[in-house]
């Protein structure tokens, strides 16, 4: 226990802190609100665009012409990772990276032998924390989060699945935070190229496609209608980890506010302690010396 002008200290400090990390997750939440009703308003219209683009992809697998099909051999990987430019948000950026770590390590040790698995971050935490583990970074798109947008994105993708159309990489997967609510959200691994019909992936045939009338052609949906897509699936990533970023921050910064106000609260305790322990002291030595005086 310390002298009390140290607790008094203390007790001025923690306050301080507590009405930063307050202050912190009101905007926090305030930020929530918007993330949150964009990614909802964004979701069911990718859900369905996605949906529509694998039983087309699957539908024309063994056309020459589309170049969004899986390759016959994965001979060289890109994975990107979304995060976030801050931090005070718990593990939201840490997973991310050690996500990533663990496909390099795991599922793609082999290729990351002979250095064929590239990184793109966005987001400055996820690639300060994979450079501090020793990773290279191939690309870092940080502006992205300046500007949320649309037009922001599109680029960055156009360079992705064009890198997938050339032969450039084999395989491309998104790793990022998936918005459930303000207090939980998902990690997933999400396959960006080569496109996989959802069918397929549990467990249906391929003649359980549709058969599509395609208008005005085959060659425009190909080329017109799957880019566009792919755009829209890697925007509302990045709208998702948007989203869970905010509910992380205000998560922590709520965790952190109740920490503070139960250190304030052991703090006076403590205070209160030391200052009886004093005023004892003093009674007892103005006693001590009364009867000193006597004799």
């Amino acid at each position: 226990m310390g002298s009390l002008k140290e607790i008094r200290t203390r007790i001025s400090s923690v306050i301080s802190t507590r009405q930063i990390t307050s202050a912190m997750k009101m905007v926090s939440a305030a930020k929530l609100r918007r993330a949150q009703d964009a990614i909802i308003r964004m979701r069911p219209y990718a859900t369905k665009l996605l949906e529509i683009l694998s039983n087309l992809s699957n539908s024309y697998d063994d056309e020459p012409d589309n170049l969004y099909t899986p390759h016959h051999e994965i001979k060289k990987v890109l994975l990107v990772a979304i995060a976030s430019n801050k931090g005070l948000c718990g593990a939201f950026n840490s997973n991310v990276g050690k996500k990533i770590i663990f496909l390099i390590e795991e599922e793609y040790s082999a290729l990351n032998a002979s250095d064929q698995v590239d990184i793109f971050c966005i987001g400055k935490k996820c690639s300060e924390f994979l450079k501090s583990k020793g990773y290279s970074i191939t690309e870092n798109h940080h502006d992205l989060f300046d500007h949320l947008s649309y037009e922001a994105i599109s680029s960055l993708a156009t360079k992705m699945f064009s890198s997938f159309a050339l032969g450039i990489y084999d395989e491309i997967k998104i790793v990022y935070n998936q918005f459930r609510n303000a207090a939980v959200h998902d990690l997933v691994i999400e396959q960006f190229l080569p496109i996989i019909s959802l069918n397929n992936e549990k467990g249906a045939s391929k003649e359980n496609h549709f058969d599509f009338i395609l208008e005005p052609s085959k060659e425009f949906i190909l080329n017109v209608l799957i880019p566009k897509a792919l755009k829209i699936q890697l925007f509302k990533a990045l709208l998702d980890s948007h989203a869970s970023e905010h509910g992380a921050r205000m998560t922590a910064m709520h965790k952190a506010t109740d920490n503070a106000s139960e250190m304030i609260k052991q703090l006076q305790l403590d205070y209160n302690k030391a200052r009886q322990a004093s005023i004892t002291k003093e009674i007892l030595e103005i006693v001590g010396g009364a009867e000193a005086l006597k004799k």
